[in-house]
């Protein structure tokens, strides 16, 4: 799977738990790194490109996407056939 991923686009959710509430947010990017322990490191395209962001190292949370055209909620952008979706749901610690 990691030789799979690596290169291929990835469409992210990402909700994170707060003090007011749940915030959704979803972007994608290309995989540049896959790493076992270190985790797998996207560069990001549209909206946010030119950051990189890294997931944790879990290839299970992978999924092959379906064909098609996938609109972002918050930014309308539309990526055109990802290879692979993928979510998360982070709570911060609190202080």
């Amino acid at each position: 799977m990691a030789e799979k991923l690596s290169g291929s686009t990835v469409l992210v959710g990402m909700t994170t738990n707060g003090p007011a509430g749940e915030q959704l947010e979803q972007f994608f990017g290309t995989v540049m790194i896959v790493d076992a322990n270190e985790g797998i490191t996207l560069r990001l395209e549209g909206a946010r490109a030119g950051d990189v962001f890294t997931l944790p190292p879990d290839l299970r949370a992978f999924f092959p996407a379906k064909p098609g055209s996938y609109r972002l909620r918050q930014t309308g952008e539309v990526v055109l056939d990802p290879d692979y979706t993928t979510t998360w749901e982070r709570t911060p610690p609190r202080h």
